[in-house]
């Protein structure tokens, strides 16, 4: 993200073009509305194309100056000092949207840009209630097909 540029965002559409990422293949993804707003209304730098420019002229955002930001952050949230930002949000983005359930891992594994679904088998930390509303799955297609024999003989 640090590397991101203008012309890789599209508003309009709400999507982001993710160029040379960890994995190595370009990937186009969809911002949720929240980053979409967020982006909108982010400052745009005259001097360069990168949507967090950094210090220099026409250059991203440094390492340093990332880790000085996201540490700031940490901080004002109260995270303890072991938090490392970029993976620790990361992981609680994948988390939280394998938790609930609404979220299939394929589509997961598409919006965190992992080539297997291995790697994003990691992050589907599920709860206890998506376990069991899984298990009750079978429990309502049984009840429904009862309800239909009982239909007919009648």
């Amino acid at each position: 993200m640090r590397k991101l540029k203008w012309t890789d965002v599209n508003l309009e559409r709400g999507f982001i073009h993710i160029r040379d990422p960890k994995g190595g293949v370009d990937q186009v993804i969809p911002l949720s509305d929240a980053a979409r707003d967020l982006l909108s209304e982010h400052p745009r730098e005259e001097r360069s194309s990168y949507a967090f420019a950094g210090d220099r002229m026409g250059s991203p955002r440094g390492m340093r100056q990332i880790s000085e930001a996201s540490r700031k952050i940490r901080d004002a949230a109260e995270l303890p000092p072991e938090f490392r930002p970029n993976h620790g949000l990361r992981h609680t983005f994948a988390s939280h949207l394998a938790s609930p359930g609404e979220v299939d891992l394929y589509t997961l594994q598409r919006l965190m840009t992992h080539k297997s679904p291995m790697m994003t088998q990691r992050y589907a930390h599920l709860r206890d209630e998506t376990l069991k509303r899984g298990a009750n799955v079978m429990s309502r297609l049984v009840a429904a097909a009862e309800e239909k024999v009982a239909e007919k003989a009648e």
